[in-house]
């Protein structure tokens, strides 16, 4: 298939959320302002929809996601992005007054101390009074105000970051569970500085966690009193239609008819006497393209990018990936001895249950759900229960059924169950990520015109991707721009 005469075609492969946004900056009005020539623009994915991971479900009067339900906006990539597509009016935030997260220990659910986020503790009572922890795990996070700095240079898995800080039981109890929620990962594997680099940062700048927790904490406080207003939005934010409203209007920015869905990919090859790309389709069908960013997963990529080479894509695949399961439940209210006044619970894995997570949906962003019901997000499989993903529906709906009986004391059947599976969607981001991902660009050098963007690089989240898909759409109009009519039809 050749490209218009006197352009230049770009080919993405993939529509999740961020080919769209590598596709939708692309053909923004400041890329056509600067493209030396018009810009061809194809987005080719294999499913029938886009969107990805995201992707939400409409039944009976309740919103399910399939996959993420919210953004972080201390990152502002998303926000941004929002804002840039006429969707600042759809951003809702969680419901304030009901800020907080439970963590299970022997069965009950017990809140997480107040100001403690993710391991950067603000307020020293609300850990020492809590429950979670023993007198002896206590005593041990006191004492991290006098770890000495880790002056050594080689990589620390989040673990033994945490264990070396804060001691085992705080890993155990809140960090792991917390953490796991995030990355399905196992700490002992994962990397600190791929993941969480802002926290060593606070042990080199402050040599304590806890005292630098409290001073970022204070200076929030005056910065926030020297205002009228304060921040303009909360922590988290989603979209009123639910969160696939942000790759549909992403799809709908884009040219008519460049977007093809039910579209796969074979593989990918250089055109012999041309410096073009050659992407040649399941169905046989080739198209040329002056550029090509691959926007799947690692191991998808590495499958497409194989005849061309061998060494780029053996480093794809040394990303490790987890599969996981999402699994919406509808209850009435009434079936619910728990008075969910949180967010959600999330289980340590030294408790030994089948499940990682349970998120009050409707109560994290009210009109998730009718007035009279609720509904429950649980989190199952990942990398320290990989055996759950293998596991039937019939299977999981009893697994999910009887945890939500045990833990929030659900009576009865629930109205409805929507299993929603994730096969190889995480990236593990385990020690010698950073190199991991050097090696890859260094190697993608070898191939002008050749692009990656996805999850399994820079970041997992929502605005990480965003931010990632848009650096390489700027890269890629700045490889057309400074190589004009260099792979002209």
């Amino acid at each position: 298939m050749e490209r218009v005469v006197g352009s230049d075609r770009v080919v993405v492969i993939g529509a999740g959320l961020s080919g769209l946004a590598a596709a939708h900056r692309l053909v923004s009005p400041a890329a056509r302002l600067s493209a030396r020539r018009p810009l061809d623009l194809m987005v080719l994915e294999a499913r029938d929809r886009t969107g990805g991971a995201i992707w939400t479900n409409r039944r009976d009067g309740f919103t399910l996601e399939g996959g993420a339900d919210s953004f972080i906006t201390n990152k502002p990539a998303a926000l941004d992005l929002c804002r840039e597509l006429g969707l600042a009016g759809h951003l809702i935030e969680t419901d304030a007054s009901r800020r907080r997260s439970f963590v299970i220990r022997d069965g009950r659910l017990l809140p997480v101390p107040e100001g403690f986020v993710m391991m950067a503790p603000s307020k020293l009572w609300p850990v020492l009074a809590s429950p979670l922890l023993s007198l002896r795990g206590k005593m041990r996070f006191l004492m991290e105000r006098f770890v000495p700095r880790r002056d050594e240079s080689t990589e620390e898995s989040l673990a033994a970051f945490v264990r070396r800080r804060f001691g085992r039981e705080v890993l155990e109890r809140l960090v792991q569970p917390l953490v796991g929620g995030i990355y399905t990962a196992d700490p002992n594997e994962l990397s600190i500085d791929a993941t969480l680099s802002q926290f060593p940062e606070m042990e080199r700048q402050h040599g304590s966690l806890i005292k630098a927790a409290i001073r970022n904490a204070r200076l929030t406080r005056q910065k926030n009193d020297r205002t009228d207003s304060g921040a303009r939005y909360g922590l988290f934010l989603s979209l009123d239609e639910g969160m696939d409203l942000l790759p549909k209007t992403l799809e709908a920015s884009l040219p008519a008819g460049s977007l093809r869905t039910n579209t796969p990919v074979r593989r990918l090859l250089k055109s012999e006497h041309t410096n073009d790309w050659r992407v040649e389709l399941l169905d046989g069908t080739t198209i040329q393209a002056s550029a090509v960013i691959l926007a799947a997963e690692a191991h998808a990529s590495a499958r497409l990018i194989d005849p061309c080479d061998q060494e780029l894509a053996r480093l794809l695949r040394t990303i490790p990936y987890a599969s996981s399961l999402v699994v919406n439940v509808a209850y009435k209210r009434n079936a619910i001895k728990h008075p969910l006044n949180g967010f959600g619970v999330v289980v340590p894995a030294i408790e030994e249950r089948p499940i990682l997570a349970v998120s009050f949906t409707s109560v994290k962003f009210p009109g998730r759900a009718p007035a009279d019901s609720v509904l429950l997000r649980v989190f199952l499989g990942g990398a320290l229960q990989p055996e759950m993903f293998e596991l039937d529906d019939e299977t999981i709906s009893s697994v999910v059924e009887q945890e939500l009986g045990e833990l929030l004391g659900a009576r009865g059947a629930p109205l409805f169950m929507d299993i929603s599976r994730h096969s190889r969607s995480m990236p593990q981001y385990i020690l010698g990520h950073r190199a991991r991902v050097a090696s890859i660009r260094d190697q993608v050098k070898l191939h002008p015109g050749l692009f990656l963007t996805g999850n399994a690089f820079d970041g997992v989240g929502i605005p990480d991707c965003i931010r990632g898909a848009q650096e390489k759409a700027d890269a890629v109009s700045a490889f057309l721009s400074a190589n004009p009519g260099m792979a002209a039809a």
